[in-house]
């Protein structure tokens, strides 16, 4: 679990609850919920980069 040694505490929870405990249909809502929430960060950090180079 070295690769999870540099994030925070939430995220190795929420990896370990992914490996153990989810069921089928919670591991497809919550790829729905990550998969929204990285692309929204990912083209708000776009627009702000975007912003700062204009």
């Amino acid at each position: 679990m070295e690769i999870l040694d540099s994030h925070p505490k939430s995220i190795k929870k929420a990896i370990r609850y992914i490996k153990q405990d989810a069921s089928k249909e919670q591991l497809i809502e919550i790829k729905k919920l990550l998969d929204y929430a990285i692309k929204t960060r990912i083209r708000n950090l776009e627009v702000d980069n975007h912003e700062i180079i204009s």
